[in-house]
């Protein structure tokens, strides 16, 4: 017979997120449910019950998980990018990614037609609050960038692949026009950027 070693509530809420983080990666947003999160780390679905109170509140603290933490790397790419030993391609790639690969579109969509209508909460606090991190210059033009930037990365995750690919272009064209507006936006700003 097995002892399970009694994790800390920290490490509990910790442990659920990587393995809400993994099913929603794997199987999509519907996957991640209190119960299939539950058996993934061997915990009972009373005891996430006890943590995140329902569903529609596993998912907004994933949702919140997966923004600070992505954000978090983001602004290390963006202020990489303004010492001059990052590129704004790495910048468009992560913000891609968060929505496409890492499950972030896709998660904020399933939880709005869900009817949790503060769903985008933890993910637009989290922008803001990045945006606030790496702004050193006019608030403006960095806003303005950054909901361009973020709304372009959404949309290619819902429906990049097909539009493009009915379009007759390639796959990386949102990526490659994100990538201009972030160069010719800080030129505007007056801001260089390592290029590459």
């Amino acid at each position: 017979m097995s002892i399970r070693r009694r994790l800390t509530q920290e490490e509990s809420r910790t442990a659920a997120m990587e393995a809400a983080r993994a099913l929603l990666i794997e199987a999509g947003p519907q996957a991640v449910t209190l119960k299939a999160v539950a058996a993934r780390i061997g915990r009972t679905h009373a005891n996430l019950l006890h943590h995140f109170g329902s569903a529609s509140g596993l998912q907004k603290a994933l949702a919140s998980h997966l923004a600070k933490t992505i954000c978090a790397t983001i602004a290390e790419a963006v202020l990489a990018t303004r010492a001059g030993i990052g590129s704004p391609r790495r910048v468009v790639d992560l913000t891609f990614d968060a929505f496409g690969k890492e499950g972030g579109g896709a998660l904020a969509s399933w939880m709005l037609l869900s009817g949790n209508e503060d769903a985008l909460d933890p993910i637009v606090e989290a922008i803001h609050d990045m945006v606030d991190k790496v702004n050193g210059h006019d608030e403006e033009p960095m806003h303005e960038v950054t909901l361009s930037l973020v709304l372009m990365a959404l949309g290619d995750a819902m429906m990049g692949e097909a539009l493009s690919g009915s379009l007759g272009l390639g796959r990386e064209t949102a990526r490659d026009q994100a990538e201009k507006m972030l160069i010719e936006a800080a030129e505007r700003a007056g801001i260089t950027l390592a290029k590459g």
